[in-house]
Parts: C-alpha cells; structure tokens; sequence
C-alpha cells in the first residue's frame, strides 16, 4: 500500500489501484443514503481528492462526526474515475482513520474568505488556506530554480556568516548581537566595553553576505550565497521586511555588462520554471490575487530588458507630464512610484538601470572617469519595480581607500577586504536579489509579510 500525495493521484493515479492517502479535511458532505463525501488536501496542491465514505466502512457510525474542517485523516480505498465535473478521480474508501480531531467551534480556518490581516496572526495555519499554500509551493519552486540556475553554470554554493561586525551597505541599520547584560551597564555605566562581550567587538546580523562571497569568487570562481539577512530599518510598508532571504552571486573576471546579461537570464529563468511546474497555482494568483500576473511575467519572457543611463532615466521623469508623490532629481535615488513609471507606462517593459551617482551608492562600488558616477546597476521590472541590485566591484585599492574615506569608514575594520586587492585583485561584479520581493513579482501578492512564513517586522516577532 502506497502514500501518494494528493498532486500525484490527481494527475496520474491509475483508476482500480488502491491505495492510502493522508491529509487535512477541507469539507464534508453526508449524503441521506447512508454515505460521506470527504474534500481532503495535504498541501501538495490546490486541489482536493474527492473521497467517498459508505456507512459499511468499518467503524464509520463512530469516526465520521470527528472528521470535521481541519480534523486529519489516512484513508484507503480504491481509485475510480469520478462521474462528477471538473474531476478525473475520486476514491472509494474502505477504511477510515481520525489521526486528529479539531473543535469545529474554535477552528479558525472555515470554509469561506479570510482576510490576509487575519491570516497573518494565524500564521501557524494559514499554509493550509488556498492563497498561502500556492505562495508555499511557488517559493519552494522558485528556491529551487535559484539553485539549478547556479549550479547549472558551475558556481560554487557557499554560507556565508549570520553574525558579522561589517556593515556592509553602510547605513547603519543593522542588530545588534551581544551576551552582556544591557540592563546592567545602564544602571552603572553609559558607555559598553564591547572586549567583555562574547566576540570581544561589536557583533551585529548581517545585512549581506556580498563582501564574504567576494572572498570566493576571488578564490574558487563563481559563486553564490543564498540565506537569510536582516535590517532594522523602521519600515511598515508592504515593501519591506526586518528579515528576508537573499541570494547573492560574485563572479569573477565580470564586468558591468557581463552582471547585466546574468542578473536577465536570471529572472527570466525563474520564471519559466514557475510557469511550467506551478500552472495550477498560477491560475489561481491570475484569477484571484491579480488578473495582469501572467501577463506581466510573459512580457518579461518575450522582451529584452532595456538598458538605460540613470541619468537618461532622469531627463525621462523630468519630462514627463505625470505627477510624483517624491522629487526626482539628479544626485538623488529613486523611489518605487519612478520606477514602475518607467516600466509599466513609458517602455512597458523591464529596465536595467546603470550609472548611478556615486554619492547615493555604497563604497564597494567601481568609480567611473567622470568621477560622478559609480557601474551600478538596478533591474527594474512591472508592478514591483526595482528587484535585483547589483554592481561591478571596485578592485583599484587606491579608489576604495578614497571611497571608504568618504564614506567614513573605518579601513582598520576592512583590512581583510583591502587585502583582495592588495593580493591578486581582479575585474569582478554581483548582485542581490531578494527572494520575498520575487515571490511578490511571480505572484502579484501586494504585501511582502504575506510571501514569507513568519514575517519580521518592527513590533511584530510572533511564531
């Protein structure tokens, strides 16, 4: 006796074998003839396995009032081809078991709409809810896209540190991570000795993995990091979350355009692969979430991303008769309201940005002639806007000596990162991309804490 899941049996159950299927009821029907019709999901995929339960099945007087919305149940019984719409099979059950009941009073997924607020403090069941199971499964294909499309090209897959006393992007908003008592040192001292804490410094989680995996890439070649990082940046928009997963490649001997041409095929990788071993789930995202989805993610697949200066993407904005909550000018970033101008009204299609001012970029970034401007790039796509940041990496130690001071970093606490370009530095480049901010994209769900399991935002760590 077989346990297939409920995707399997849907699409390619033999009618007349038998077999055991286990999983979550989603309704129950009981028919004046003396039988039961179970809808059971175990998560695999949207849909539900009809199950028909007659009266003689063994012990059925006594387990059928337990199996209530929720209850969780293994069922045997035969495959047979199902005379109702919309179905190919159902099972004939001989047996059933209650592996555990739920209290239909209390249980907090009923059949019916439930809204994404609601949801969110139930975040323990709300995978088991349509939406939230079809963002589960779209992100674990699309973790995995990630992965064959490294591999697949030879990068070397490497973990980097959670815990980091480097601030990579240099803004400062970063967690701190101490064993002292806090409470402590502010009843007798202002100031903290970080050498009595466990790192002897200053320890925070990190807001990248990018310097670490330059290490890699100027070692071993291509490579990539893909976990989780974290800002303490005081936001509560439907943009941004405290924690969330990135993926980072470093490639060596890249230069601007080379990251450009990667960061494209990328996207466009992730997406095919979405398309294809998700079609159910996309419907539902089409049909319930946001009727423009797929039309969005196929004009991705059937376009070239444009190229275009920031300063171009400026003269652009300026012309334009359209009105913007936020300035835009040269010298400063732009805002989500710019960039979805650009590519759902003006080229109506992906745009990479490049060339952006070097005061608004951070230090690690290569300087361009002009002394203005820095080979950094931004992949800007459809309804999300800017999703892949990316840039080649300054490997003159002269030039990022002079963009630390700048920036006024301490070299002291970058000497290891001086040394790539002290000792065999070469050409090379990379780009983050955020794994909830593509979810979001392939799915066209609008707030990002409803694209990650257990959102992290300012005062909100439940779960």
């Amino acid at each position: 006796m077989t346990t297939p899941r409920i995707d399997r049996v849907l699409k390619e159950g033999e009618i007349g074998s038998s077999l055991e299927v286990r999983g979550w009821v989603r309704t129950r029907r009981d028919s004046k003839q003396g039988f039961s019709f179970i809808e059971l999901n175990d998560g695999s995929c949207m849909g539900n396995l009809q199950i028909v339960v007659d009266a003689d099945v063994p012990g059925y007087e006594d387990s059928i009032k337990d199996v209530t919305t929720g209850a969780s149940v293994a069922i045997e019984g035969e495959l047979k081809e199902s005379p109702g719409k919309g179905q190919r099979v159902e099972l004939q059950a001989t047996s059933l078991r209650v592996l555990g009941t739920t209290d239909p009073e209390t249980f907090p997924l009923q059949k019916k709409r439930h809204s994404f607020e609601f949801l969110r403090e139930i975040a323990h069941l709300r995978p088991r809810s349509n939406t939230f199971g079809a963002v589960t499964r779209v992100r674990n294909v699309i973790s995995r896209s990630i992965h064959n499309f490294f591999q697949s090209r030879d990068f070397v897959y490497i973990n980097t540190p959670i815990i980091t006393t480097s601030d990579c992007e240099g803004a400062g908003e970063m967690f701190q991570v101490t064993t002292l008592n806090v409470d402590r040192i502010a009843e007798i001292s202002t100031k903290i000795d970080y050498a009595q804490d466990f790192f002897g410094k200053k320890a925070s989680l990190t807001v990248s993995g990018q310097l670490e995996a330059e290490i890699y890439a100027t070692s071993v070649g291509p490579c990539y990091t893909f976990g989780p990082t974290f800002r303490a940046e005081n936001s509560n928009t439907t943009r941004h979350l405290a924690e969330f997963w990135m993926v980072e490649p470093e490639m060596p001997f890249y230069e601007l355009p080379d990251d450009m041409d990667l960061a494209e095929a990328f996207i466009k990788t992730i997406i095919k692969d979405v398309l294809e071993a998700c079609p159910e789930d996309m419907e539902f995202f089409n049909k319930r979430i946001d009727n423009t989805v797929l039309e969005s993610l196929q004009n991705v697949l059937d376009n070239d991303f444009i190229r275009l200066p920031y300063t171009e993407a400026i003269e652009l904005l300026e012309k334009c008769d359209k009105k913007f909550e936020y300035p835009h000018e040269w010298g400063r970033d732009l805002q989500s309201e710019h960039e979805r101008y650009l590519t759902e009204e003006h080229f109506k299609q992906p745009v990479i940005l490049y060339d952006y001012p070097r005061t608004i970029k951070p230090f690690y970034m290569y300087c361009n002639d002009d002394g203005k401007t820095v080979r950094a790039m931004d992949v800007l796509v459809p309804r999300v806007g800017e999703i892949i940041g990316g840039s080649q990496r300054e490997d003159r130690l002269s030039m990022l000596e002079t963009r630390m001071a700048e920036c006024n970093l301490d070299p002291k606490e970058y000497w290891w990162y001086l040394d790539l370009r002290r000792y065999g530095s070469v050409p090379h480049a990379g780009f983050g991309l955020g794994l909830e901010r593509m979810v979001q994209f392939v799915t066209g769900m609008t707030n990002i804490r409803d694209v990650i399991p257990f959102p992290r935002t300012p005062k909100n760590a439940d779960f």
